[in-house]
């Protein structure tokens, strides 16, 4: 149980109310900042503009999937209202205090720097990641029955890297008849995609493998699908960027030549939010309740 703990949570989406749920059952005291346009009522949180909030005394904060943005802007589907992470709300905070996020950026990592605070990236680890492999699959497959005119069955197939998300992509088109080539760069990789029993290549070779691809699913979050590779590419080719923004696409160059080009990150809190948010739920409530038994080690 997580009895009279403090956590601010700040910002969200759809998936941000099963983290609030799962939290206020396990008996934490929650404040909650853009959520004045959310109807639903939680025993043990409260609702508060940003500015109104005592850090002074939160043991944790959880902030968007999304972390915040450049200035640090955070986003919420349940406000009209702007909501800024400034810096010194986090060195307001208890020296204990733990930030949770989806991502960073160097914003936040500087915020985190100059405050000092612990800080986990939920989408860094293995658990979260691999189990969030399972809705982005679901939501790439929707996409592609959605925006082409084939079967996914016997259709040609590029997977663009071999993480958490490409070994599951490649893997569940594969059973579902798809022809697939995975690109990767590491020799370990290159053993997993034969054992798989699809077809490796490397990145570097990209632009020589594209000639009759019908969907390529990039998962890459670097320069990758670039205007020489789809210049290769048939007019017909579907492409899903998997990566976080931008992706790894020249969209603009797609778009010149005609090619399809989608950027699709964040396929978990689209296609199932509920799902996508329990697992988010119970990870932060794990790591919280080790956090406070590590803090109790410390003191005892």
């Amino acid at each position: 149980m997580l009895t009279d703990l403090q956590i601010a949570i700040v910002g969200g989406d759809a998936r941000t109310l099963e983290v609030i749920r799962k939290l206020t059952e396990e008996d934490a005291i929650l404040t909650l900042v853009g959520y004045d346009q959310l109807d639903h009522g939680f025993t043990g949180a409260s609702k508060r503009n940003i500015d109104e909030v005592n850090f002074s005394i939160m043991d944790s904060i959880i902030l968007p999937t999304s972390g915040t943005g450049l200035s640090g802007e955070v986003e919420t589907i349940f406000s009209n209202k702007k909501i800024i992470l400034k810096p010194e709300y986090l060195k307001q905070t208890p020296p204990h205090c733990h930030v949770y996020s989806g991502i960073s950026n160097s914003y936040l990592d500087n915020c985190i720097k100059n405050s000092n605070r612990r800080f986990t990236k939920l989408f860094e680890r293995d658990d979260v990641a691999i189990y969030n492999s399972i809705p982005t699959v679901e939501g790439t497959i929707m996409m592609v029955i959605q925006h082409t005119d084939i079967t996914i069955h016997g259709s040609n197939t590029i997977v663009l890297g071999l993480g958490r998300v490409g070994m599951s992509v490649a893997r569940t088109f594969a059973l579902l008849g798809a022809k697939v080539k995975v690109g990767a760069r590491k020799s370990e990789h290159f053993a997993r995609i034969t054992e798989m029993g699809l077809t490796p290549f490397h990145i570097d070779d990209l632009k020589h493998e594209v000639a009759n691809t019908d969907v390529c699913i990039n998962t890459i979050p670097a320069p990758i699908v670039t205007a020489e590779v789809i210049t290769k590419m048939p007019s017909h080719t579907l492409v899903v960027d998997l990566a976080s923004k931008p992706g790894g696409t020249d969209f603009r160059y797609a778009e010149k030549r005609g090619i399809k080009a989608l950027l699709a990150p964040g396929l978990p809190g689209i296609v199932a939010p509920k799902t996508a948010g329990k697992i988010i739920a119970n990870v932060l409530s794990q790591l919280i309740k080790e956090d406070v038994l590590s803090r109790k080690g410390k003191i005892t």
